[in-house]
């Protein structure tokens, strides 16, 4: 099996269990192709993201947006919490 086809360790953590396959998917992709972006580059990749999150009716309730980041952390390495934490303080409103 190819690397790319198998799930991040984070979809089948129980904090997300709840969450619909639909929004886990999203945020994969979010997650797989933010990695290793400046934080400029992460921005433009966002907005588009974030249009499309909405054009496919994938609202994320805060709970929801809790849970899988957690999990997402708890698997993470250092330098992706890093850029994680970086991310999440751009877009946390002021």
């Amino acid at each position: 099996m190819e690397e790319n086809h198998t799930r991040p360790v984070w979809m089948s953590d129980p904090l997300v269990k709840d969450i619909p396959q639909k929004k886990l998917q999203f945020l994969e992709q979010l997650f797989a192709e933010g990695r290793g972006k400046s934080q400029k580059e992460m921005m433009a990749y966002l907005m588009p993201m974030m249009k499309r999150a909405k054009q496919e009716n994938l609202a994320f309730t805060p709970q929801e947006m809790n849970a899988a980041i957690t999990a997402i952390r708890k698997y993470s390495t250092q330098e992706e919490l890093t850029q994680i934490d970086k991310l999440l303080e751009k877009n946390r409103p002021q």
